[in-house]
C-alpha cells in the first residue's frame, strides 16, 4: 500500500469516529444518517487498509 492510501484511510477513519460522534452522542436525539456516513468511511478505510 501506497503512503497516500494509507493517509487517506487513517483520516477516513478520524471522520468516521466523528461522524458517529456527532450522529450518537453530540446531538440531543439518536441522528441516524450521520452514524452511517461514518460506518461507511469505516467500509472505504478497510477496503484501503486490505490493499495490497
Amino acid at each position: 500500500m501506497n503512503s497516500t492510501k494509507k493517509v487517506a484511510a487513517i483520516i477516513l477513519v478520524l471522520l468516521g469516529i466523528a461522524m458517529i460522534y456527532i450522529g450518537g452522542f453530540y446531538a440531543p436525539k439518536l441522528m441516524l444518517p450521520p452514524i452511517i456516513t461514518g460506518v461507511g468511511f469505516f467500509a472505504i478505510a478497510a477496503v484501503f487498509f486490505n490493499d495490497k
